[in-house]
């Protein structure tokens, strides 16, 4: 550790000086009170000079220690800690200064105590970052002093670089909470499943009741007697994150946009989907596709997943999802469970999109995810004082009603939605996610 150090005068420095330089003024006036100027400007040189040789001089320093995550999760509270030491042989007075990052904005975060010959103190904080990306710490600068007078700043030179994740700080937590739902799932009715797919098991003798086309000619040949294939349901099948990229996803809530709520969420049902045996996927669209993660359950599948969506953003682009139809009928030949995360807000922008959505539900299970807008909530439980609040609340009423007529039109071709606020995203989706999977639509 490396550290570089320079002289300040602090504010009590020059308090001090301007309170002699009065006394003075005052004893030009009276002649006792000179004598004590005098004496006052003697003190204040020799506890000036005292205090600079204390903390310069001793060859002790101030050792930082930065316990800080080796990456960050967004949107989450991430704890941090640094832990200061003292090792001058006296009691000083030690303010530290870390540079955060631009990111943070925490422009006015600093620690500050007394501190006792050799001791340590830890001070625990947390940050909540909501970008992803890289966060570049800067160098740490602490400020010593013993009087008070002169301040000693040393500077910490090595600088650190933290990744801001997509949130996986939630996946533990929603993890226990699917397993705990899913435990409390009785009563629910088995439905048929339509097109769902089988795999070959083994060959058996043939019984009464069997299908004759599931006769395996070659295999009766050979034993001499009539023998047939066993099939078995399909166990692992592809569950897809399907995440618009376009200007709509652009829209920030709580400090987060839509975008990386819905980044957040599909991590959770990713990390759900291959506890349950299942294949997660990803897929990411505006204008042409983006990126595409063919749906898996290897070991560090999550991992994938989790770098993938690290350095993902929107743009001002209008989605198009006749691309993604198209994509997804040459590229995804087995029935899926898609998540579609967008958000329409006029009922004429679904109507462009509504042929797609209903061509994609031919082939396999979809979900379509959009967020209640909670501006617009709060907006209209306010009580109107003037004509301009009444003129608002009826605009954003307005909108709550086409948001309902969309989730009814969609519910009219058998589009499953998810419509909620974002923060109760996670939830919201982990509850349809289990209830597909115990109704056996998937």
């Amino acid at each position: 550790m490396k550290f570089f150090t320079s002289i300040f005068f602090s504010n009590r420095f020059f308090y001090a000086g301007f309170f002699v330089a009065f006394i003075f003024v005052m004893g030009f006036f009276m002649q006792p009170i000179l004598y004590v100027a005098k004496i006052l400007l003697f003190a204040y040189i020799i506890v000036t000079i005292l205090d600079f040789f204390l903390i310069y001089l001793p060859k002790k320093s101030v050792f930082i220690t930065r316990n800080y995550p080796e990456r960050f999760s967004n949107g989450d509270d991430n704890k941090m800690q640094l832990l200061v030491e003292n090792k001058y042989q006296f009691p000083l007075y030690i303010r530290v200064i870390d540079e955060f990052p631009v990111q943070l904005q925490l422009r006015k975060l600093q620690f500050k105590n007394h501190f006792k010959s050799s001791q340590k103190k830890q001070y625990d904080f947390t940050v909540k970052p909501t970008e992803r990306g890289a966060y570049k710490f800067g160098i740490i600068n602490v400020f010593i002093s013993f009087f008070g007078f002169v301040e000693r700043r040393i500077k910490q030179t090595e600088k650190l670089e933290i990744a801001c994740y997509p949130s996986y700080l939630q996946l533990k937590q929603f993890q226990l909470y699917s397993t705990a739902q899913q435990q409390n799932q009785f009563g629910m009715k088995k439905i048929r499943k339509i097109g769902t797919n089988t795999e070959f098991e083994n060959i058996k003798n043939y019984t009464i009741g069997d299908e004759y086309r599931l006769i395996n000619w070659k295999a009766t040949a050979k034993a001499n007697r009539l023998m047939v294939n066993q099939f078995q349901e399909e166990k692992s099948q592809p569950v897809y994150s399907v995440i618009d990229l376009g200007r709509i996803m652009r829209m920030p809530f709580d400090g987060l946009k839509l975008l990386d709520y819905s980044i957040n969420s599909s991590l959770v049902v990713a990390n759900i989907s291959i506890q349950k045996n299942e294949k997660a996927g990803l897929i990411t669209f505006n204008k042409n596709i983006q990126d595409h993660i063919v749906a898996d359950r290897k070991n560090h599948q999550m991992q994938l997943i989790l770098e993938k969506l690290y350095n993902v953003e929107t743009n001002y682009l209008e989605s198009d999802f006749g691309k993604l139809y198209a994509y997804i009928k040459r590229k995804l030949t087995q029935r899926s469970l898609l998540f579609i995360y967008t958000n329409f807000e006029t009922i004429d922008g679904l109507e462009r999109q509504l042929s797609y959505l209903k061509l994609i539900k031919k082939s396999h299970v979809v979900v379509l995810i959009m967020f209640k807008n909670s501006e617009l909530k709060k907006l209209t439980n306010q009580k109107a004082q003037t004509t301009t609040d009444i003129f608002d609340q009826t605009i954003a009423e307005k909108f709550n009603y086409d948001k309902e007529l969309i989730i009814n039109r969609l519910h009219q071709f058998g589009i499953l939605t998810i419509y909620c606020e974002p923060k109760e995203l996670s939830i919201n989706l982990i509850n349809k996610y289990l209830e597909i999977k115990a109704r056996g639509i998937f």
